[in-house]
């Protein structure tokens, strides 16, 4: 059981809460020794209560609390607080769970910041605890990514139990966590009743068995959900059978715009399935089924279905699906009597010479743009050949730029295409 209600969201792992770290009086101190400048309150917040609790200061979350009392002074609202693990900027030393607890103290009732990316972190399930705990003290937090944070099934369950109650989160990343089985099917279930959340990841959890519980459940989550607009499923083990579940749950569903399978075990016998389907639902706009297996015989399917029915898809990725010419080339074709379809990612299938040319012909015609896919047509000795460029649904998820954020999304078929509260 895992509890439902107000006591069982604020029900904590006691035992486990992360103990003050006892440390010398250097290590609040900066790389050069020195003590920080504390310009700002809630960079003079989180310096005292470090000195207070005899917890090791972390420069970088001490710069970046400089920078939002800065932006704060501005007067500006609706901030994203970025304390990301794979910047250029962070140091060393990532944070962690005794880190966040400080941050749940001086941020729970920050009305200036809607959103939070500690992603790539070291914050485990006391992070999460904390994470969820922040969720319900402060109303105005409408994103937070945690991606990577292997925070498991504990940590999980954390934020099912905090999803009963919060009704101001829109996106939610536990994408890469570890998440378990348990918890998979926890938040799927307070799903079927939260109306706040538009977006969740759950890409990769560790699950046992061949049974797809997960996906029966999600499936089930998304025939009562209206709200939900974004779901990655990326790494669930989904067969053939559980594509089905989703597709039966899809004639029902008119909010899911972005479905994200990608990394499963889908074949050809799947896509009749879901090809069907795209023949009636109106809604879904995003589809990633890259490295899947669907072959030749599954991509006709969908092609089929996109040149003579379906006019709400605006981007496929089929990248990685053993995909050979025959199958590559309907593709292309059903392009030029769908005006919808605009993104297509195609690369790691088997091109053959009529395959570079339907793509470049697309190119060339202004039907298929450069930014909107993953080929770009070259020429040598007379014969065309396509290169891969690095365009795609998540071209920016796992990295971030050396210098500056993305200057823009255009690349980013599914952000782009389909924005939810941003970011994710």
């Amino acid at each position: 059981m895992w509890g439902s209600g107000k006591e069982a969201a604020c029900a904590g792992p006691r035992s486990s809460l992360p103990a003050p770290t006892t440390t010398p009086n250097p290590s609040w101190a900066l790389a050069d020794g020195s003590a920080p400048e504390v310009i700002g309150h809630l960079q003079e917040n989180y310096y005292n209560l470090c000195m207070e609790k005899s917890q090791k200061i972390n420069s970088f979350i001490l710069h970046i609390l400089q920078e939002l009392d800065e932006e704060i002074e501005k007067g500006s609202e609706g901030i994203t607080l970025n304390i990301a693990g794979n910047s250029c900027l962070m140091p060393e030393e990532r944070v962690t769970g005794e880190d966040f607890w400080i941050l749940f103290r001086i941020l729970k009732k920050n009305p200036y910041i809607n959103g939070l990316d500690v992603r790539y972190n070291f914050i485990s399930d006391v992070g999460a605890y904390y994470a969820a705990r922040l969720l319900q003290k402060n109303a105005t937090l409408k994103y937070l990514r945690m991606t990577g944070n292997k925070i498991e099934n504990k940590g999980g369950m954390f934020f099912a139990a905090m999803l009963q109650i919060n009704s101001s989160l829109e996106k939610l990343d536990l994408g890469d966590c570890d998440l378990g089985m348990q918890s998979v099917i926890a938040l799927a279930t307070v799903l079927t009743q939260n109306q706040t959340i538009k977006g969740i990841n759950l890409n990769r959890p560790i699950l046992y068995g061949e049974q797809e519980e997960s996906t029966v459940h999600l499936g089930h989550m998304l025939k009562e959900n209206h709200c939900l607009v974004e779901l990655h499923m990326c790494k669930h083990n989904i067969k053939n059978c559980g594509i089905k579940q989703l597709c039966d749950a899809l004639y029902l569903n008119r909010s899911l715009r972005y479905l994200d399978v990608s990394c499963n075990k889908i074949t050809c016998d799947g896509m009749v399935c879901l090809a069907d389907v795209l023949k009636s639902n109106t809604t879904l706009e995003v589809l990633d089924l890259s490295f899947n297996r669907i072959e030749n015989a599954g991509t006709k399917y969908l092609s089929e279905t996109l040149a003579s029915h379906n006019r709400s898809l605006r981007a496929l990725s089929v990248v990685s699906n053993n995909i050979e010419g025959e199958g590559l080339v309907a593709l292309s074709e059903s392009m030029k009597t769908n005006p919808t379809l605009s993104n297509v990612y195609i690369w790691g299938n088997k091109f053959d010479e009529a395959t570079c040319v339907a793509y470049s012909d697309l190119i060339q015609m202004d039907r298929l743009k450069p930014d909107n896919t993953d080929v770009e047509p070259f020429v040598v000795d007379g014969h065309v050949y396509l290169a891969e460029v690095s365009n795609g649904l998540k071209k920016h998820y796992y990295w971030r730029p050396t210098y500056g954020e993305v200057c823009t999304n255009s690349p980013n078929a599914g952000f782009t295409l389909v924005p939810v509260g941003g970011h994710l």
